[in-house]
């Protein structure tokens, strides 16, 4: 049987340069950049396996692409992560609320989808509405369709629907925590 959490609840805090994380960490944020489709926000990490984090928010998509920037050995055959979620806008504060469901992107290679098992626990718990999780599912769907169709090239399936997504070229990694 699946675990089931808690949606998790995101905030970004234009105006103070702040990220508060699901578990309530106030993460301050490099560079915030507010485009007419989305919301970039660029950070660092103090996560043992990743010291670096870059996301895109889209609302119209309901999708928060990712770049997880890796330690040394704890690398991930993944190019690019999506977390399934509503996001709204409200002044100077963009809220993400995960809808479990994540798709697990590697250029050249077919789309994987993830955690769908949390998206049936959590629906038939009653953490979500009937209505999200059929938002969720559709907006999986169509981000598959629509990766796959792109030559399983996340990237080029974004900017073929107006949303051209720029990263970083250069990071620093944060160090990890120390416990």
């Amino acid at each position: 049987m699946t675990e089931v959490h808690h949606v998790k609840t995101e905030t970004f805090h234009l105006d103070t340069a702040i990220n508060i994380d699901p578990k309530g960490f106030e993460r301050q944020v490099d560079t915030f950049t507010v485009t007419d489709f989305g919301l970039y926000m660029a950070r660092g990490a103090d996560h043992p396996k990743f010291g670096y984090l870059e996301s895109w928010l889209l609302p119209e998509l309901s999708l928060r692409a990712n770049i997880f920037h890796f330690r040394p050995g704890e690398e991930k055959h993944q190019h690019f992560y999506f977390d399934v979620a509503s996001i709204t806008v409200d002044g100077d504060i963009w809220t993400t609320r995960d809808f479990y469901v994540d798709l697990v992107s590697f250029t050249g290679e077919p789309v994987e989808v993830v955690d769908i098992d949390e998206l049936a626990a959590a629906t038939s718990a009653g953490l979500i509405t009937a209505e999200q999780a059929e938002k969720a599912i559709e907006t999986t769907l169509l981000a598959v369709e629509g990766i796959t169709r792109a030559g399983d090239d996340a990237m080029a399936w974004l900017a073929s629907k107006g949303y051209p997504l720029t990263w970083a070229d250069q990071i620093q990694l944060q160090p990890a925590a120390t416990q």
